[in-house]
């Protein structure tokens, strides 16, 4: 029978013989690890990033724009910036604004000469209504120096040279003057060129005189101060009804 000694002296040599090995191998595993890593000696230099917002602050800079709202002509004035900055390929945004400013500025002194321009042109014309009025007519003889001075005035040579321009409106206008002349001359009425035609008929005493007047200063009313072209058969009715009143004084 073997003796359980020996088997347990045998047992503690084979522990003994592996043990060492094992520790070993894992010590040289370490040592192997540690070997393969490299040590960075040189020297770092500490850099600093100050004032970045205002170095990056330029235009080229920012990629989001909110409209503003403060008012259309601001966006409106925006859109035509960027429009210009496409199509002029402008570098950045102030660019676009200042020539923006500038184009601006220029079409606000051509629109202020253009009014001007029209302005002076209405006033050196003597347009009836004086500046944005609708003319009352391009005399030929200017109505204001005939209505100071009606007497001395030849209304048929007048009205004819109307006539052949096709001018009826004024032919019309000088017929209502040859009136007022014809009525003064017979001393039934007394013609003043701050009358108004209530004036004139409140002094005539004739019904039948004041009737024809009535009639007369209607179709002059309606024809030089309807401001609308009058047809050449307009024009006859009415020639036909002065000639008429104006024949019956002076008969």
């Amino acid at each position: 029978m073997v003796n359980k000694g020996f088997f347990i002296h045998i047992a503690l040599l084979f522990s003994i013989s592996i043990g060492p090995v094992q520790a070993f191998e894992y010590q040289e595993s370490r040592s192997v690890s540690a070997d393969s890593l490299q040590k960075d000696d040189s020297v770092l230099n500490e850099r600093r990033f100050d004032n970045l917002s205002e170095k990056y602050s330029g235009e080229e800079f920012i990629y989001e724009r909110k409209v503003e709202s403060s008012g259309w002509w601001t966006r409106f004035k925006q859109w035509l910036s960027d429009f210009f900055k496409d199509l002029f390929n402008f570098e950045n945004r102030q660019e676009a604004e200042k020539a923006t400013d500038l184009l601006i500025d220029i079409a606000a002194v051509l629109l202020f000469l253009l009014v001007a321009f029209f302005i002076v042109k209405a006033i050196l014309n003597k347009e009836g209504q004086w500046v944005f009025g609708k003319s009352s007519e391009k005399n030929i003889i200017p109505v204001t120096d005939i209505e100071s001075n009606i007497q001395a005035a030849d209304f048929k040579n007048l009205i004819m040279q109307a006539e052949k321009n096709n001018n009826f409106r004024l032919a019309i206008r000088y017929y209502y003057l040859w009136l007022l002349k014809s009525l003064n001359s017979k001393a039934i009425i007394h013609y003043d060129v701050e009358k108004t035609n209530s004036d004139y008929r409140d002094e005539i005493q004739s019904e039948q005189l004041r009737s024809a007047f009535d009639y007369t200063s209607y179709l002059y009313n309606y024809i030089w101060y309807g401001e609308f072209d009058v047809t050449e058969v307009q024009f006859r009715q009415a020639k036909t009804a002065f000639n008429r009143f104006i024949d019956n004084l002076t008969a």
